[in-house]
């Protein structure tokens, strides 16, 4: 398994943004568009269902063709799913609009997983899952390279300084830049304190 450091994440991250369309990099700050970078860039399918019965699980790289097993909510009881390498299996709960943030950065979390870690899965019939919490099926270090590769895909740091510099007189500048990137307050803040933006 490779290990990246957050230097070539941000890269990779960059990278990836400039490919799909440069301007992002250099216009002024705002969401960058994940869902259409996955989907239409990198041309990845995006299938919606419930995952696990706890809710726990929000996404799911499919690298090789498989049977992923599923929560069956009408059912009650779990079932399998059959789907095509080269599909996002998102948690449908995070359709809820209140929860845009979340499903944002599960894009992002699994597009990365995509970038970083095809060689690592692919021809396993294996698929790469996030969880909130880390259980005996996920890799620790592979969870935290997506998280980190995601956040920069989200807030490409440039773009987040320059929007946090602009607006740090606001009372809640938190607040403002997690809405004006889409992300939930919670991971523009560990951004903002990572980059010695922001001090608790």
């Amino acid at each position: 398994m490779k290990l990246y450091d957050r230097t070539t994440l941000a890269a990779i991250a960059r990278n990836t943004i400039k490919k799909y369309d440069p301007y992002l990099l250099c216009c002024e700050p705002c969401a960058i568009p994940i869902e259409k970078i996955t989907e239409q860039f990198y041309g990845l399918d995006v299938e919606y269902c419930h995952l696990r019965k706890n809710g726990l699980v929000l996404g799911c790289t499919v690298f090789d063709s498989t049977l992923l097993p599923i929560w069956d909510a009408d059912e009650c009881r779990y079932g399998v799913m059959r789907v095509n390498g080269g599909t996002i299996v998102i948690e449908a709960s995070l359709l809820d609009a209140r929860k845009r943030g979340r499903l944002r950065f599960t894009f992002a979390h699994e597009l990365a997983h995509w970038l970083l870690h095809k060689e690592l899965y692919a021809g396993e019939g294996i698929a790469a899952a996030s969880a909130i919490k880390t259980s005996l099926e996920v890799n620790p270090v592979v969870e935290r390279q997506a998280d980190v590769l995601a956040s920069y895909l989200l807030m490409p740091k440039n773009q987040v300084k320059r929007a946090f510099y602009a607006n740090q007189d606001k009372p809640n500048p938190t607040l403002f830049l997690s809405g004006l990137f889409e992300v939930s307050k919670q991971a523009m803040g560990i951004f903002l304190q990572d980059h010695n933006l922001l001090h608790t």
